[in-house]
């Protein structure tokens, strides 16, 4: 059997982080919050050596108190430049979002998302069934 797939989730709401991870954690995934930027490097760095590491991280470009989504994906590349990340934003017309492979992000997600397409985003970037 395959292992749950690894999510971490950051974004400055608390409710978007608790709404993905009740969506995700009903569908096997193991799924971890950060606040900002700061807090997701920290979690990445500290299971980067593991084989348990994240498979995929969705990153909030505006955090208005801390290292916002391009920020962190730059220093997550540092870091793995095999990091798997999607970009999420409520401002269409963010240029982050338009160029989202440019920024190193794999994928993006407009808020608000529905369920369904948080799932699909997922599957298209790790290729593993989370519906």
């Amino acid at each position: 059997m395959d292992s749950p797939l690894k999510v971490l989730v950051m974004d400055d709401e608390v409710t978007i982080r608790n709404m993905v991870a009740k969506v995700l954690s009903k569908r096997g995934c193991k799924v971890s919050q950060a606040c900002d930027g700061a807090d997701a490097v920290r979690q990445y760095r500290a299971c980067l050596d593991t084989e348990a590491c994240y498979d995929v991280l969705i990153l909030d470009v505006n955090i208005p108190y801390g290292l916002g989504g391009q920020e962190t994906i730059r220093e997550l590349k540092n870091l793995d430049p095999e990091v798997k990340a999607i970009v999420s934003s409520g401002n269409a017309n963010d240029p982050i979002i338009s160029e989202y492979q440019t920024h190193g992000f794999s994928g993006f997600l407009p808020k608000p998302f529905h369920p369904n397409a948080l799932l699909e985003i997922i599957h298209t970037i790790t290729g593993k069934d989370v519906a």
